[in-house]
């Protein structure tokens, strides 16, 4: 692995790094901004879902510019909206201008989602790129954890806070930038665009000269072919129907743990329960701290225990301390740091399970034809479930009233719905997820079609 490659793959991951800093940053920002902009349960909602619409909206419309221009081009102008979303929603004096901004990120977030891993992909030799693309999701929950960090630090200068919170975000950004301007231009791209020669450069400065250029200009050459061919496939109708709609349930019932509303609202989660701002800024980086330990472990072994084993054993473990998350503040007989310790067990089972896997079974379960577009239609429905939970949990929790027993009265169910739609999400993946371990991917596709 040389330092070109090594380079490139850093650059590309820096996006991955910003998907998981832009859309958790609100979480620490959401406690004042709600006090200065005097916020609303469902403006609250549309200030932290605001992004994640624009996240849908990225991941549906990123591919035709990045086919014209190129995922070089394409990764600068996204760092300029992640710069521009930063400082916008520091600078903004309205809400309006606030949430325009945060929808701005949420559109460099999606489009984020979606080339960075692709180009990681594209420039990898093939021995290296399970390691490769691996580092993306690394990078997204690295980038968690430095947002809870970056807002615990910030907490306590002054009343804006806030401002200083979301305008962290500017760093990562610039760094970003100035990283893309060195990296390589994908062999596939130009491969698409009829620029051979250069390919053939890339593809031997990115793996040292250790595969056969040739060939694989080639193997490019057919896989183009095999992607133009599956636009035209109808996949609704059989004998694709079955895993498409296996694949959005994959998407739907990784939100529906509710991972989503425990890191946008996990500070105001522990304030509802009782705790200081400091303590639940504090707590917030035990979370992250916690996602990115179970991560490492949960990419350790995923190849070893199998992806359904992992998965449905996070799945029940989820069920269980969610429900008594719920249990906990309904009837009072779990509080103070139990609460705390029950929400890190949680976020322990999601990224040692879903956190990892479900990315990892949306990228295999699919057929070759219908693979880019299966996986992306499941990251699809994964967002529009998020957008939509994150928009209703910060109502759901004053339906009851605005005093702290109300609050805590409604985030109890809401955290025994999550509980109940869990449980059915383990039984649902127990019934249509088959164990894709050490098979290739030709194998898989005849057990899913056949």
């Amino acid at each position: 692995m040389n330092k070109i490659l090594l380079r490139c793959t850093i650059a590309a991951a820096l996006g991955g790094l910003l998907f998981g800093y832009d859309t958790v940053i609100i979480n620490g920002a959401m406690l004042d901004l709600v006090k200065y902009f005097q916020l609303s349960p469902a403006i609250q909602g549309w200030t932290v879902s605001s992004a994640l619409v624009g996240c849908i909206l990225g991941t549906l419309f990123i591919s035709k510019p990045c086919d014209k221009y190129g995922a070089k081009l394409m990764l600068q102008l996204l760092a300029i909206m992640f710069f521009a979303s930063s400082v916008g929603c520091a600078l903004a004096m309205t809400i309006s201008v606030f949430i325009a901004f945060r929808f701005i990120g949420g559109l460099a977030i999606g489009s984020a989602s979606v080339l960075c891993p692709v180009y990681i992909s594209e420039i990898s030799p093939p021995k290296h790129r399970g390691v490769l693309a691996a580092t993306f999701q690394l990078a997204i929950v690295v980038g968690i954890l430095l947002s809870l960090l970056s807002n615990y630090f910030l907490l306590n200068i002054g009343n804006h806070n806030w401002r200083w919170m979301l305008f962290s975000g500017a760093v990562p950004a610039i760094a970003f930038f100035l990283m893309l301007m060195v990296i390589r231009k994908s062999p596939r791209w130009l491969v698409k665009k009829g620029l051979l020669e250069e390919a053939k450069k890339n593809i031997e400065e990115l793996s040292s000269h250790e595969i056969d250029t040739e060939q694989t200009i080639i193997e490019i050459q057919e896989s183009i072919h095999t992607e133009r061919a599956g636009k035209r496939i109808n996949v609704f109708k059989k004998p694709y129907r079955k895993i498409i709609f296996i694949g959005i349930f994959v998407g739907i019932f990784n939100q529906l743990t509710g991972i989503g509303v425990v890191f946008y609202y996990s500070s105001q989660i522990f304030s509802i329960a009782g705790f200081s701002n400091s303590s639940s800024m504090a707590q917030s980086v035990i979370l992250g701290a916690t996602n990115l330990i179970f991560t490492l472990i949960a990419m350790a072994i995923i190849d070893k225990v199998g992806r359904k084993k992992i998965l449905l054993f996070g799945q029940m473990g989820m069920v269980v301390v969610l429900g008594l998350f719920g249990y906990g503040l309904l009837t009072g007989n779990i509080a103070g740091y139990w609460l705390v310790a029950l929400l890190v067990a949680y976020i322990a089972f999601f990224a040692s399970s879903q956190g990892v896997v479900v990315w990892v079974l949306l990228s295999e379960m699919f057929p070759n034809i219908i693979r880019a577009r299966g996986a992306s239609i499941g990251s699809f429905a994964n967002w529009v479930v998020s957008a939509s939970l994150n928009f209703f949990f910060p109502i759901v929790i004053a339906l009851l009233g605005t005093t702290q027993a109300a609050q805590q009265l409604g985030m109890s169910y809401a955290f025994i719905f999550l509980a109940a739609v869990t449980l059915i999400g383990f039984i649902y993946l127990k019934k249509y997820i088959i164990e894709t371990k050490g098979k290739t991917l030709e194998q898989i596709e005849k057990e899913v079609l056949f």
